[in-house]
């Protein structure tokens, strides 16, 4: 391998290599985390011959200091908090609802946006790949896996291109499988390990999950593994 990647669609390609186990199997689900895991998931999906959706995840910044976060929801419903920086700033739990409650409202936007009137994709009893272009922190893929738990998922598999060694170990503990392509040292940043690391569009985002949905309709919710009948997506709860 031969670091930096391309752009994330060469990202896509060689983490593909790296999860070939799942490939042609009728249980797996490929979710991309938007915007910049969507290309790297699409070329995932493709290469293992499974559906592609989109795993919307909306950090919680701390008041005044946004990029800090104190926390995330995902699709799902779910909230995963810092209880470190939530405990050392003192954050009140009516600040933290406030913050919860703006950024849902971005997050329901932005499925209704990608999705273009299509329901989540089924998760129950799926064995489900959660991909983005990379690891610094974890708190985002963090709130994913936390969300994802909740829809009793056959298993949850995280899959990246690149990340810092340390965060891929924290994550053997919390899902049944980690898959980080590379681990270079010093680690740095993820757009680092890019030779093209623009911004991906929300327009992007959309074909892309119009295109694979024309060629691997996502699940069905009441559909059971294998059965490739019935609509071809599945309403998840809000």
């Amino acid at each position: 391998m031969q670091l930096p990647f391309q752009n994330r669609q060469d990202a896509g390609r060689f983490l593909a290599d790296q999860l070939a186990a799942y490939a042609h199997r009728d249980d797996v689900l490929v979710l991309g985390l938007p915007r910049g895991g969507v290309p790297v998931a699409y070329e995932v999906a493709q290469a293992l011959d499974a559906p592609l959706d989109v795993f919307v995840v909306r950090k919680l910044g701390v008041p005044g200091f946004e990029e800090l976060a104190m926390g995330a929801i995902a699709s799902g419903g779910v909230r995963v908090l810092n209880e470190e920086v939530v405990r050392s700033l003192g954050i009140p739990q009516q600040v933290i609802d406030q913050v919860a409650a703006r950024e849902l409202r971005e997050l329901k936007r932005r499925e209704a946006l990608y999705r273009e009137g299509r329901p989540a994709a089924a998760v129950k009893d799926r064995v489900v790949i959660l991909v983005d272009d990379g690891l610094a922190t974890g708190a985002t893929m963090r709130a994913a896996a936390a969300a994802l738990r909740q829809q009793e998922p056959k298993a949850v598999i995280v899959a990246v291109p690149v990340a810092a060694a340390e965060v891929c170990e924290l994550f053997r503990g919390e899902v049944d499988d980690v898959v980080c392509a590379a681990t270079p040292e010093p680690f740095r940043a993820v757009g680092f390990w890019y030779q093209d690391f623009s911004q991906t569009t929300d327009e992007e985002v959309r074909e892309l999950l119009e295109r694979a949905a024309r060629t691997h309709p996502a699940p069905a919710a009441n559909a059971a593994p294998g059965d490739s009948h019935g609509p071809s997506y599945g309403r998840q709860s809000p």
